[in-house]
């Protein structure tokens, strides 16, 4: 075979392109672009295939023209319209009414299986849950409890510290729990309470409606036994003289004590002497259905009356506004915080009544009347015999007592109770001795029913 000129053999081209690598490295790299090329349109086709049945219903749902507009519904333009832009909504005026939009959810049906899945739905759904809320609410319950309980009858406060703990007043009205309301019955004692015994069988079985609060003479060291009535009872106490205002002092701590426990509606003030003419039941429903008040307040013109009376008081108290009363009052919760909260009355009395002056006959009675005379009754409703004369009452013993003697303390003639006539005018009387205790235990079942 010939060679033609010019044309070289097959081996040495070959030989050729292996002698040039540069070349061979740019045709591999054309490759790679492309076969990249390639994958990446495959997987762009994949994702439009798979939206191709989405698209595919879409268009359906044009070319039916069904309406999918949840706040103003408009129908979707004909395939015909498409290509035209949409309209603005049109602007309503004053005279146009809106068309109502349909609710989202329909309401629900009122029946008590709805009421009750819904407070299901409210409530926690597990057992634990549930578990914590009612220790919660039970933690909750013993806070306010613990909170509102009052403090012993025994404690360290002096006067100060305890008038102003008491005067506090809550601003809400409706109680954040069950209230049952209280009578505090408050004794002004030298000592022992030799009638003990007769009180302890009125109170029985009525406990929780009734707190005892009891002031004697500092240098006084007795209990009542652990299961008395009277136990522990004995509040902080300061020496007492009689016809002093040392006697005002004990009263308003004694109110003090008393209106730290908040359930305490009614108070009375009672002496070492004083016997209930009523059972229970009958005294508590008479002072917490009272619209009134109970202290005695009058104007006595003798030397005991405006005698009394200092002419340094003026202007706050004038001899016209100058009142006489028993000290054994029953008073609100509204007027006992206003008593241990005055200053005006209080520090007048105590500068210008002086030991002759008795100003626990005349502090209280005159500043009710000057404050609360709409609401005061305008008696006392302890009993006494004053028949004999004299600065003390008659005093009972053991003969004096039997049973027409004891009912005929309750004929006290008529009086009014919330404005209506009452031939139930006294609950309490005095002065009975310890000699008269036996045999007011005997007779106070046919006298006084308990």
């Amino acid at each position: 075979m010939k060679k033609m000129k010019g044309e070289e053999p097959q081996l040495f081209s070959s030989i050729k392109i292996f002698n040039n690598p540069q070349r061979h490295l740019h045709n591999l790299m054309v490759c790679f672009i492309f076969f990249g090329l390639g994958l990446v349109i495959g997987i762009a086709s994949s994702f439009y295939i798979n939206d191709l049945p989405f698209i595919f219903n879409l268009k359906l749902l044009q070319e039916k023209e069904y309406l999918v507009n949840i706040k103003s519904p408009s129908p979707i333009l004909s395939s015909s319209k498409r290509s035209q832009p949409l309209s603005p909504p049109s602007i309503l005026t004053n005279t146009q009414q809106s068309p109502p939009s349909p609710p989202l959810l329909p309401p629900p049906i009122d029946t008590p299986k709805t009421t009750q899945q819904s407070n299901r739905v409210q409530g926690p759904k597990n057992p634990i849950e549930q578990n914590l809320v009612l220790e919660q609410k039970s933690v909750e319950r013993e806070g306010l409890k613990e909170f509102l309980k009052p403090p012993n009858a025994m404690h360290d406060m002096n006067d100060e510290e305890l008038l102003w703990r008491a005067s506090m007043v809550p601003t809400i009205s409706n109680y954040p729990f069950e209230q049952t309301p209280k009578v505090a019955f408050m004794f002004l004692s030298r000592g022992d309470l030799q009638l003990a015994p007769l009180w302890e069988r009125f109170f029985a079985g009525h406990e929780g409606l009734y707190s005892i609060y009891v002031h004697t003479q500092p240098f006084y060291n007795g209990n009542a036994p652990p299961n008395s009535v009277f136990h522990n009872r004995r509040i902080p106490s300061k020496a007492v003289e009689w016809g002093k205002f040392s006697m005002i002092e004990a009263e308003r701590r004694l109110l003090g004590n008393a209106l730290l426990d908040i359930n305490n509606t009614r108070f009375v003030l009672l002496s070492e002497a004083c016997i209930p003419l009523y059972n229970f039941t009958t005294i508590y429903k008479y002072l917490m259905d009272s619209k009134t008040i109970f202290v005695e307040s009058y104007d006595d013109p003798s030397n005991v009356g405006r005698g009394r009376y200092d002419q340094r008081m003026m202007p706050q108290v004038t001899i016209d506004q100058w009142r006489k009363g028993s000290q054994w009052i029953e008073v609100d919760r509204q007027v006992a915080v206003d008593i241990i909260s005055d200053t005006k009355y209080y520090n007048l009395f105590k500068l210008y009544c002086t030991p002759d002056c008795y100003s626990d006959e005349h502090y209280i009675p005159t500043m009710v009347t000057l404050k609360f005379w709409k609401k005061n009754a305008n008696r006392t409703l302890t009993w006494v015999d004053w028949s004999k004369g004299g600065p003390h009452p008659m005093r009972f013993g053991r003969y004096e007592i039997n049973v027409d003697m004891l009912k005929s303390l309750r004929n006290g003639g008529e009086c009014l109770y919330n404005g209506k006539p009452s031939n139930i005018c006294h609950l309490f009387a005095r002065k009975f001795t310890y000699l008269s205790l036996n045999r007011l235990l005997m007779f106070s079942k046919k006298a006084f029913q308990y």
